[in-house]
């Protein structure tokens, strides 16, 4: 457990009613950003509901996964994973703070248990991946000593890739 005066970041079931609706907060606000800035309105309300029943998020269940849920003043507002893509590489998912809980610190926080929580399964490194359009996201990860990296995956909507070394 990470904890400050007002955060604490514990881990959670990937399956729990409290995971399931931070994902689907997270999943609409970067789904509808994505469409909004190409298409000029929000998502779809039917493929809103496929693609968050489509990603159960099974891959962040131990032995090989983690959720941690980010807590401020004792109501969850953020998540982010991590899942093993070998060995020695964890990938660093679903990172989110709600709105509200923006601008406060916990970014930072939920990032570097989620990293305690990669190097607790092993590894050695994590990676990721964001949209171009996820300035904010980019900006945090720099800062906390990521480097764009080359692609680790082909996502359809990923365009910036980075890495850093947990050990």
């Amino acid at each position: 457990m990470t904890m400050t005066a007002a955060w604490s970041v514990d881990d959670e079931p990937y399956d729990s009613p409290i995971a399931a609706g931070l994902w689907r907060a997270y999943y609409t606000e970067v789904s509808d950003r994505w469409y909004l800035l190409h298409e000029g309105h929000a998502t779809d309300p039917d493929e809103l509901e496929r693609e968050v029943a489509a990603d159960t998020g099974e891959y962040l269940a131990p032995p090989d996964g983690a959720l941690l849920v980010a807590r401020y003043g004792g109501e969850p507002v953020g998540t982010a994973g991590v899942r093993l893509m070998d060995a020695a590489t964890a990938e660093l998912k679903r990172v989110f703070l709600l709105p509200e809980a923006r601008g406060k610190g916990g970014a930072a926080l939920l990032v570097t248990a989620a990293e305690d929580a990669a190097r607790a399964l092993g590894a050695e490194r994590i990676a990721l991946d964001t949209r171009g359009d996820l300035v904010e996201a980019r900006t945090l990860y720099a800062r906390l000593g990521y480097e764009e990296s080359a692609p680790h995956n082909d996502h359809e909507y990923a365009e910036h890739w980075f890495t850093k070394k947990l050990t």
